[in-house]
Order: structure tokens, then C-alpha cells, then sequence
């Protein structure tokens, strides 16, 4: 490996991080104000004009409050809970390409970390490990509002995980490839979407539910479990999870835009490579539209529900989608 190349991706490694830090802020921001707006409230108006510093207040808040671990818990599992929880939810975007390449200083440069040719199958098993850490958060707290919330998580995965993996075959066999850049240049005449309707609509629902969003919240159901697996986390642990959660809706809209509506293709993309981070942002704010739309306007299922959801509703949809799928591209093919 040349000094060259370790220095690019170094640079690209840390774009791409204080990117998701700071974008991770701002959703929490763009959440607050579009709750108040569902709401009819005004929302943070305090902390700079409109709020925009509100992030900021918060992140001070959570450095300076008092660290605490419960005294029978596993410190070295509660402490590494929060942190086996982030790391994936920071490298998951890694392979996915932010634009078309472009050229500086006389080189060509890629808007990605890594094209690998298993792009697909990484983001799926990524985003599944950060499961570990919530589970592991609820263990090692020993607390029983706890640990239910970490079982529940666990349970619950299976349920939604099978669909969420489903929903990836139809753009991969659309744009026969695992490669996040052949699916999105595959998409350059018609978005995925319009051929996968279905295939979109599994994705989010069972995405909502990977992140842990309402109305599938079901490790954290207050009115249940007392806030859940992170019930006895505080200071900068408790913000850990929290930046999890809000970079893991990025990814997972990141994910959904290049799956199914073009990533960062748009007009003139190519003779300006600089269109594609706008375009992919656009597609991006859409989809966490969504995401705290649906947080804000409907009721957290009953936990039992979740599942029969997960396997009587989505798990068979996705296989009838792949099916269907599968047996057109066979018949065109043929």
C-alpha cells in the first residue's frame, strides 16, 4: 500500500465521520422541529437563532453529567455496550459512493471510501452487529427493564432481519451485481423504485424497526421497561447510543436512496460531479422525512403484534417479491 493511498482513504475516513457526527446533530435538530410542526408546537427556539445551536447546548449538557455504572453490573460489558453499538453504524457507509468520480490535480478520485464487490452483503451484516451492543447493554446493566429490552431486541430481529435482507435481492437482481455502484448505474434510465415497490416499502418498515425507531421501539418502551435497554446508562455512554441511533437513520436512508431511487444520479450529474453529494442529500432528508414522521404520528406497536407483523406480513411479502422478481427476469431473459 502506497503512502498515497492510505493518505486518501484516511481523509476520506475522516470526511466521512465528522460528516455523520455532525449530520447525527442536525437530525435530532430536523426531528425536534418536525415533531413540533406534527405537534403545533414551536419547537427549540432557545439556543441560537431558530435553535440551530440546540445540538450543541445538548452535547454539553451530556459531557458534563455525572457518569454512573450500577455496582453489580459487568462494567467492562456495560462500558464496551455503547461503543460495539456506534462502530458499526460509522463504517456501514463506507461503501456506499456519495457521487461520480471526480478529478483533482490531475488524478481521479472516487466520492467512496471502498467499491467492493460484495457492497450489498456488507451493508446487511453490518448494520445487523450493532444488535450485539443493545443486547449486551441489557445484560450487562443488571436490571430487569433492561435486559427485557435487550431480549426483546434480540426476538425481534429475526423477525424483521429475514425481510430487511429480502428487500436487497430485487435491486441486486435487477442490476445483477452486489456492487453499490453497479446498482446505482444500473438505475441511470429508471429508478429501482418504480420496478420494486413492494421490495422500498419492506425495506423502510423493516429498517424502522432495525433502528429501533416508533412505531417499532420495542427495546425502549417506556410505558413498559422504564426507557429499556439504556435505562441505567447516563453522560456520554447514554449519548452514544443515542448517536447511534440517529447515524443509523442516515445509513439506512443513505442505503434506500442508492437501493432504490438512484443514489446520487440525478440531471447533469455527470458533467458535475458536485451534483451527486446534493442529489443523494435531497434523497437522503426524504426518507428521514419518514422515518420521524412516522415516529410522530402513529402508536408504538404491542410487542407481540411486532412479531406476527414481521413474520405473517413482511417476511412472506418479501418472498413473494423475490419470487415475482426472479420469474420476470426469467422470462425476459428467456
Amino acid at each position: 500500500m502506497t503512502f498515497g493511498l492510505f493518505l486518501e482513504w484516511f481523509i476520506k475516513s475522516l470526511i466521512l465521520i465528522l460528516g455523520l457526527t455532525i449530520g447525527f446533530a442536525y437530525v435530532t435538530l430536523f426531528e425536534r422541529k418536525l415533531a413540533a410542526w406534527i405537534q403545533v408546537r414551536i419547537g427549540p427556539n432557545r439556543a441560537g437563532p431558530w435553535g440551530i445551536f440546540q445540538p450543541v447546548a445538548d452535547a454539553v449538557k451530556l459531557i458534563f453529567k455525572e457518569e454512573l455504572i450500577p455496582e453489580k453490573a459487568d462494567k467492562f460489558l456495560f462500558v464496551m455496550a455503547p461503543v460495539i453499538t456506534v462502530i458499526p453504524a460509522l463504517i456501514i457507509t463506507g461503501v456506499i459512493p456519495i457521487g461520480p468520480p471526480i478529478t483533482l490535480f490531475g488524478k481521479e478520485f472516487t466520492m467512496q471510501i471502498a467499491d467492493i464487490n460484495v457492497g450489498a452483503l456488507y451493508l446487511l451484516t453490518v448494520t445487523a452487529i450493532s444488535i450485539y451492543g443493545i443486547v449486551l447493554a441489557g445484560w450487562s446493566s443488571n436490571n430487569k427493564y433492561s435486559m427485557m429490552g435487550g431480549l426483546r431486541a434480540a426476538a425481534s430481529m429475526i423477525s424483521y432481519e429475514l425481510a430487511l435482507g429480502l428487500s436487497y435481492i430485487g435491486p441486486i437482481l435487477l442490476a445483477n451485481s452486489m456492487s453499490i455502484n453497479d446498482i446505482i448505474n444500473a438505475q441511470k434510465g429508471v429508478w429501482f423504485v418504480v420496478f420494486q415497490p413492494l421490495g422500498f416499502i419492506i425495506f423502510i418498515l423493516a429498517s424502522t424497526a432495525e433502528i429501533n425507531r416508533g412505531p417499532f421501539d420495542m427495546p425502549e418502551a417506556e410505558h413498559e421497561l422504564t426507557g429499556g435497554y439504556n435505562t441505567e446508562y447516563s453522560g456520554m455512554k447514554f449519548a452514544l447510543f443515542y448517536m447511534a441511533e440517529y447515524i443509523k437513520m442516515i445509513t439506512i436512508s443513505m442505503i434506500g436512496a442508492s437501493l432504490f431511487l438512484g443514489g446520487y444520479l440525478g440531471p447533469g450529474v455527470h458533467e458535475h460531479p458536485w451534483l451527486g453529494p446534493i442529489y443523494l442529500t435531497i434523497k437522503v432528508v426524504i426518507i428521514l422525512f419518514w422515518l420521524v414522521w412516522s415516529r410522530w404520528t402513529w402508536p408504538r406497536f404491542r410487542y407481540d403484534r411486532l412479531m406476527k407483523f414481521g413474520w405473517k406480513i413482511l417476511f412472506p411479502l418479501a418472498l413473494l417479491n423475490v419470487f415475482v422478481t426472479a420469474l420476470v427476469l426469467l422470462l425476459i431473459g428467456g
